[in-house]
């Protein structure tokens, strides 16, 4: 049993590491695109602006994540007696895209969310 263990235990590391394209490059993927192409992909923008020949689309992604507690205390070198409690928190992810003649010519990805 240890042994099988042993041997899948590589399998499983090399899968953990596999990512997928990172988001500069499924960006990079709407460059060249159209407006409505890029409403289909992603739905309706929260914001959209005009100037200078250019329409800028802005759309916004929420994501909740746990950040866990301490059970130490708040990391000190001596044990507390009680825990520092799990909390949540809201990591956000701004993309606007430029378009200039109905394509997109550029894009901008700014947020903590933005992986």
């Amino acid at each position: 049993m240890m042994r099988r263990l042993m041997l899948a235990l590589p399998v499983v590391l090399v899968a953990a590491c596999a990512t997928g394209p990172t988001l500069d490059q499924q960006l990079a993927t709407f460059i060249g695109q159209s407006e409505g192409d890029v409403v289909a992909r992603l739905g309706v923008p929260v914001r959209t602006y005009e100037v200078e020949g250019r329409r800028f689309l802005q759309f916004e992604q929420h994501r909740t994540i746990l950040l866990p507690g301490d059970p130490w205390g708040y990391g000190g070198w001596y044990r507390r007696p009680w825990m520092t409690p799990s909390t949540y928190a809201v990591e956000r992810c701004d993309l606007t895209f430029t378009l200039r003649a109905g394509r997109v010519e550029s894009y901008a990805a700014r947020g903590e969310g933005c992986r």
